[in-house]
């Protein structure tokens, strides 16, 4: 088949049935739940873009595994080309759905596993790659959604894996049978899991000698027995549920803790156990693919940022207010100087032994640095140039209400040609924009934390010849 249109999406989520808890309760109906329905239509943007006439060559391509055309998201960089167009194709869906369309994570898990299944069956004579190859037919055959199962919870941050009290803090085996192994363990922040077809499991760090259990990497059915969904909380998530005050926004995002209750994977399913000496390249390569991946998807919603600003600049008058210009124009310069550093590291990517093309490290963290700090100053600018009523608009309930609702109309007008609910709906998307903290906050820790993209960024430059460059031109000779 290879491609499925959005309704073909929602109704393949419909089939599932995943163990799911939110709000302290178990949640039996995650579809048509409005809270995690949004998240679910921001993935549904990446198959419905796919059917749209001025997005389908970006989005859909051809696979030479399976012969047929395929959901870009679907597909391991084979080129310089397909490398550009993921970043591109996330600007457009960034500015589409104006946050996380939560569908890159899994792009960067099989980009990942395209490079490292290979090099670990290079030096062991594993089948690692066998299996994925034949999990990614599968993927591609069925057009689709895998998670980033990645992020541990730790514990004591102090230790490492088998140094914990409790070994649970860090995903490991458990058992190892002749037909698979059971795993036991936790992973925080699993943005799109119940979007998801798939949940794909990699390390979390670097491992040493001794962490063998927990040198491992998988995927499994989102509805697999034993795994649970449980839903964290976010800012404006009541007002989903509750149908009011959500402005025009149809799109969100969600962020469950996933937990691993003796969870058994198939050996077909297995692409890493035991050896840990490639857990540190599986979360080098992920984490790279995935910053690049945000340098797209945040231009593109600062795009969707800039838009709010300047309709409300016209809502509210203030379209020829100079100093409010160049706020619009300072957020213009940080979606592309992002945008910039994240071709710049696809067009000096090179292919690997594997056949599958990767990044440029060095450029992909810069850019996730950049975006940690500019994204803020991006919804600080736009705040500033769009006005008060973005943190305290009255409620939608109060507009209704035949007492008060006329005079509320009345005194929140803008523009006389303006109709004053559209000025409520972009107040209420720029306080989506601003404050929808499971995004936001995503900016910053996103990828890895601030200080592991610096940290990757000096590992993977190539200091020495700066320093040469620097002792040649001072006349010091060695």
């Amino acid at each position: 088949m290879g491609l499925k249109t959005k309704a073909e999406y929602i109704e393949s989520l419909r089939k599932l049935n995943p163990t799911v808890y939110m709000f302290g309760q178990k949640i039996t109906n995650v579809v048509d739940n409005p809270r995690l329905r949004a998240g679910i239509e921001s993935t549904g943007a990446t198959y419905e873009v796919a059917e749209l006439p001025e997005f389908r060559d970006l989005v859909v391509t051809q696979s030479p595994l399976i012969g047929e055309p395929v959901n870009r998201f679907t597909l391991p960089p084979g080129s310089i080309e397909d490398l550009v167009a993921r970043v591109k194709l996330n600007r457009a869906l960034g500015c589409r759905v104006g946050t996380c369309h939560q569908r890159c994570t899994g792009l960067d898990c099989l980009s990942t596993l395209a490079i490292v299944t290979f090099d670990i069956d290079q030096k062991y004579g594993t089948n690692y790659g066998k299996n994925f190859t034949e999990f990614l037919k599968y993927m591609q055959k069925n057009d689709l959604t895998a998670n980033a199962g990645v992020t541990d919870v730790k514990g004591d941050r102090s230790l490492g894996p088998k140094e914990q009290e409790d070994k649970d803090m860090y995903l490991h085996v458990v058992e190892k049978r002749s037909d698979g192994i059971v795993v036991r363990g936790a992973k925080a922040h699993q943005t799109g899991s119940l979007s998801s077809h798939e949940i794909i499991v990699l390390p979390t760090r670097a491992l040493r000698q001794g962490d063998e259990d927990y040198a491992i990497a998988f995927a499994i059915p989102a509805d697999t027995k034993g795994l649970i969904h449980v839903v964290g909380r976010s800012s404006l998530d009541t007002r989903e549920l509750d149908g009011c005050d959500t402005g025009n926004m149809r799109y969100s995002k969600y962020c469950p803790t996933l937990i691993f209750d003796n969870v058994f994977v198939p050996w077909e399913r297995v692409f890493m156990c035991g050896q840990t000496e490639f857990a540190v390249e599986m979360v080098i390569r992920f984490s790279s693919f995935h910053r690049q991946s945000h340098g797209g998807c945040k231009a593109g919603k600062i795009d969707c940022m800039i838009g709010t600003a300047l309709t409300l600049m016209d809502y509210n008058g203030t379209s020829k207010a100079g100093h409010l210009k160049q706020k619009v124009i300072d957020m213009i310069h940080r979606a592309e100087t992002l945008y910039g550093c994240c071709l710049a590291s696809s067009y000096e990517g090179k292919k690997e032994a594997s056949g599958t093309y990767f990044i440029d490290t060095v450029l992909a963290n810069a850019s996730k640095i950049h975006e940690g700090k500019e994204m803020a100053e991006s919804i600080r600018l736009m705040i500033d140039v769009c006005g008060g009523f973005v943190a305290d608009m009255p409620s939608d309930r109060d507009f209704e209400n035949p007492e008060v609702g006329a005079l509320l109309k009345k005194y929140l007008k803008g523009k006389n040609d303006v109709p004053v609910e559209n000025r409520v709906k972009m107040f209420r998307l720029a306080e989506k924009l601003a404050m929808e903290s499971a995004d936001t906050i995503s900016d910053i820790h996103g990828g890895g934390s601030p200080e592991a993209h610096r940290v990757t960024i000096f590992r993977e430059s190539n200091v020495k010849n700066k320093i040469k460059a620097a002792k040649r031109l001072a006349g010091i000779e060695d």
